[in-house]
Order: structure tokens, then sequence, then C-alpha cells
């Protein structure tokens, strides 16, 4: 009885009210209000883009990214950028490095005045290699500061990387002073024969028997290991962006705020660049016919450099407590020691070889340039002069 009068119920109301069957609709895509971490590629073969997946496409000179725009709200952007890298907002550019640095800027800014606010294209080339994108980092342009916002497009200067993380840095100084400690205590009669000063420019006997000896030890070994740790240490606090060189970005992907794996790759790169210079100096030598040169033009190599590497610590140290209040100045200082200990090497090295035989030989000079000189503008361009 009770289900009868229900089910009556029910018919009076369904012919009263008559229930209307909904259409399911798929909701469109939420507009994007921020940058993302995916990338869109171009198909030439479908001439339309797709989504960009790494180890599965090929790095492209160009990718893509739908963002919406509004004169009124800011939309910071911070890049890393090697120099030609440019950026596009439909196709109509709105920004160029001119150097390889860190930048910051504004979209909204930099935004035409004829196109309207709304969904845009956003495109970045690198003509020469592939864009970093990791480095690629955007807010909300509805979260954004009003400070922030007040970045114009004439106004894009390079942004000058300050050292984060400074207990880690300092960590590590901690560890470098206590290993150098621990080096002395162990092996000081060799420690003091190689960080002898006055022996350093003098040519007696003495210092021709030195020479003489056997490069690699376990010693040189551990030297050249707190060498490339200081060496690693100054080149992350001071270029934050070097990581997104392409030849080193081809074979190493790390992260610019993973301090530590940057310090232990560097530090990597710095010993294994140290004892194939070792290699590359039996190759030439052989080459020029000045293999009796290769050890002592070595042996003298690793002694100036290491010596050199004693003031990269200190120079850290006042890196980290001045860069806050002279960013710029402390930053060119740190990189002309850097230049300075680079050059003295290469002049010490050529001083000795003169000793052994004259430079005013044509066929020597060839080789110092190809064994030292060569070599010491790669590292300024690389180090020193990019930056």
């Amino acid at each position: 009885m009770w289900l009868l009068t229900g089910g009556l119920l029910l018919a009076m109301v369904a012919a009263v009210c008559p229930v209307r069957a909904s259409e399911y609709r798929q909701l469109p895509p939420a507009p994007p209000t921020a940058l993302s971490d995916d990338w869109l590629i171009h198909d030439a073969a479908r001439n339309r883009l797709i989504f960009y997946l790494p180890g599965y496409h090929q790095p492209a000179h160009a990718y893509y990214q739908w963002v919406r725009l509004n004169h009124r709200q800011a939309f910071p952007l911070s890049f890393a950028a090697q120099p030609g890298l440019s950026i596009f907002i439909d196709n109509q550019l709105v920004f160029t490095a001119k150097t390889a640095a860190t930048y910051s800027l504004d979209l909204a800014q930099l935004l035409p005045a004829q196109l309207a606010a709304g969904t845009h294209l956003l495109a970045v080339w690198q003509p020469d290699g592939s864009p970093a994108l990791a480095s690629f980092s955007g807010v909300s342009a509805s979260s954004a500061s009003v400070g922030q916002a007040k970045v114009r497009a004439e106004q894009a200067q390079p942004r000058l990387p300050r050292p984060q993380g400074q207990n880690v840095y300092l960590g590590f100084l901690l560890v470098l002073g206590l290993s150098y400690g621990a080096v002395r205590s162990a092996y000081q009669p060799g420690l003091a024969r190689i960080f002898q000063i006055e022996e350093l420019f003098g040519g007696g006997s003495d210092q021709q028997a030195f020479l003489a000896k056997p490069a690699f030890s376990l010693l040189n070994l551990l030297l050249v290991l707190l060498f490339a740790l200081s060496f690693a240490l100054l080149l992350t606090a001071i270029h934050t962006d070097l990581q997104n060189l392409p030849l080193l970005r081809r074979f190493f992907d790390v992260p610019e705020t993973a301090i530590v794996a940057r310090v232990v790759l560097y530090t990597a790169v710095i010993t294994v660049f140290i004892f194939g210079k070792y290699v590359y100096l039996g190759v030439m030598g052989y080459i020029f016919g000045l293999q009796p040169l290769v050890n002592i033009q070595y042996r003298e190599f690793l002694r100036t450099t290491l010596l050199g590497g004693l003031f990269l610590p200190l120079v850290l140290l006042l890196y980290l407590s001045l860069n806050s209040s002279y960013p710029r100045t402390v930053a060119w200082a740190a990189s002309a020691v850097i230049g300075i200990v680079l050059v003295g090497t290469v002049l010490r090295v050529a001083r000795t070889l003169h000793q052994h035989a004259s430079l005013l030989n044509l066929h020597l000079f060839a080789y110092l340039c190809a064994t030292e000189v060569l070599p010491l503008l790669v590292l300024l361009k690389l180090i020193v002069f990019t930056y």
C-alpha cells in the first residue's frame, strides 16, 4: 500500500515538473595564468604545436607556451639566457638577450600595445642552441607584487646572482680548512716545498730538482681535489648560470638551486681538467717533438695552480660577506682574482720553459701557444668575460 502511494506521488510530480535529461559537455581548458613546466614544439609535418617530451623529442631551437597576459596585471618572468635568446609574443619580438646572464622582466609590460588582454602564444627561441627551459620560472599575475610590476621592457637588465644557501658555502669552507690542516699535518715537508713562495721565483739547483720529480703522487692528488673544491665553490657562488652553458648542459643537467650538486659537479670537472691536461701536454709534446719538456711544464703548472688556489677560499669568504652591500663590485673583483690566477699560471709556466729553451724559438713559442695560451683564452671566455 505504501509503495503504491509513493509511486503515484512520483508520477504526479513528474507530470507537473517534467525532468529534462542533462547533456554532458566537456569543460573548456582553464586559461593559463602562470608559466607552466610543460612546453610545446612545432610539428612541421602536421603543422601544429605538440607537447615537448624530454628524452623523446630532439631538443629544438624554439619552444612555445600559452599564457594569459593583461596590461594591468604583472607577469614576472625569470630565466637564464645565452646571447641571442629571443622572446616572442604572438610572433612579435619583444626581448633579445645581449649577454649571457640571468634576466628578470615583466611579460605584461612587454605585451605590445595593439594586442588585447587575453591568451597569447609565448615563444622562446635560441638561434644557436636550445633555451635553458629549466631556468624559466614565473608566478601568477594576480599574486605578483606591485614592485615587480614596474620592470619595463627597456629596463630589462641582467639579474645579479646572489649567493643562496650561505650556510652551505660556509660548511664547505669549514671542510676545506680542516682538510688543508689535515694534509699539512700528514705531509708537512712536501707541502712546504710546494707552497714556498721564494722558491717559486728562484732558479737554483733546488728548483731544478723539484721540477724533475714525478708530477703524480698522493699529496698532489689531495691538493688537486682541495683546489678543485675551492675553485668550484667560488664559481658556484659567482656564476649561478654557468650550468646553462650549452656544452655543459648537454652532458649535465643540475638545477640552479642544487648548490651541493653543482659544487660536486664543478669539482669533478676541474679535477678531470687538471689531470687531463697532462695527457694533452703529452700529445702536443709528441707532435712538436718536445717530450722532455712535458713533465717540467706540467709540474710547474701544477705547483703554480695549487699556490694560487690558496687565495680562493679567502676570496669566497670576502664575496659572501660583501655581496649584499656591493654585489657588482665584489663579483668583478672575484672574477678578476680568477683571471689573475689563470694568467699568472701561464706566465709562470712560460718563464720556466724559457729557462730550458728560449721562447724566441718559433717552434717552442708555437708549442706554448698551443698548450697554454689557447686553453687560457677559452677559460677566460667561459669563466670571466662571458659573465
